[in-house]
């Protein structure tokens, strides 16, 4: 009878195969600038700005592609005027839909009406990967994260995958909202993301029978904000039923009333952000290729359960 093996001694003697390497946050063909809209407090009216924003900016005449990022709670279909339970052609896999000049994706696309999205950590950030990498954007001059509330998943999936051009953080004059927009604007740093600057919505209501201005949430919070963390402060937006109406109607202030001062105040907001995403792109190194940074990174590691694909 032969002698057994040695101890020890096998027929695979193959080393062990290292772990993919992190290679940080990698680009996305055809798209210039990559914009996160955030505001860790829910109802500060972070959709209606991103809405009004991209809509702005391809009035300018620029390419602009928006994402809703809030995956267990996508807004954006209702305020662009899709109709309740519309859905993207499954056959057609995940293409953006073009609404008043925006290239828009919504996990909302996919789902019956009224249908919740109970998803853990993990299957959040795959999904906001997924409408990241899974669409066929084209060119774009912006692409637009409208972010959930909070400094999580969503938000960090975001900051590590692709390079942001910036973060806009919108906040109400609030005390409380702006303890929560502090919160955001430390996050993005730790994320050395750059801050664009922060919005003040709900700023004031002019009353329509007097014209009076009411202060109705505080005075100047966002702009002594802005001053304290020493980023800049990119405008005002009024409470207005214009905009709620807008919203729920699905006809975005900015492309429906364009000679409203509210739109103009977006407008503004839209031209100062674009400024300052080409100053700094100036200022940035050249990033290689989406396409050549691909190709160099190692085969990634078989994704568990929850990092499958989930859209």
């Amino acid at each position: 009878m032969p002698d057994s093996a040695p101890p020890h001694q096998h027929a695979d003697a193959s080393p062990p195969i290292p772990a993919p390497k992190f290679q940080g946050p990698q680009p996305i063909d055809g798209v210039r600038h990559i914009i996160a809209v955030a505001s860790n407090k829910g109802g500060v009216g972070k959709s209606t700005v991103s809405t009004n924003l991209a809509v702005a900016l391809a009035k300018q005449g620029a390419k602009v592609g928006l994402i809703d990022a809030d995956i267990t709670g996508p807004n954006l279909p209702t305020m662009f005027g899709l109709p309740a339970g519309f859905q993207a052609n499954s056959e057609q896999g995940l293409h953006p839909i073009d609404r008043y000049g925006v290239k828009l994706i919504s996990i909302g696309f996919l789902l019956p009406v009224g249908s919740p999205v109970v998803w853990r950590g993990p299957m959040i950030g795959t999904g906001v990967k997924q409408l990241l990498r899974d669409v066929p954007w084209g060119e774009l001059d912006y692409l637009i994260l409208d972010l959930p509330p909070g400094t999580s998943d969503a938000t960090m999936t975001a900051a590590q995958d692709v390079p942001l051009a910036g973060a806009i953080i919108v906040s109400t004059p609030q005390q409380v909202a702006l303890e929560d927009a502090a919160k955001a604007i430390a996050m993005f740093e730790k994320l050395t993301v750059p801050v664009l600057g922060i919005v003040e919505n709900m700023s004031y209501f002019i009353t329509p029978d007097t014209g009076q201005r009411l202060e109705i949430f505080g005075h100047g919070g966002a702009e002594a904000a802005a001053e304290e963390h020493a980023i800049d402060f990119l405008g005002a937006i009024p409470l207005a039923t214009e905009i709620r109406a807008g919203g729920d109607d699905g006809r975005p202030i900015v492309e429906f009333d364009p000679d409203n001062p509210v739109a103009q105040a977006f407008r503004d907001i839209a031209q100062r952000i674009a400024a300052k995403a080409d100053v700094l792109a100036q200022m940035a190194p050249p990033a290689a290729p989406a396409h050549t940074a691909q190709a160099n990174r190692p085969a990634p590691a078989a994704p568990t359960p929850n990092e499958r694909s989930v859209i």
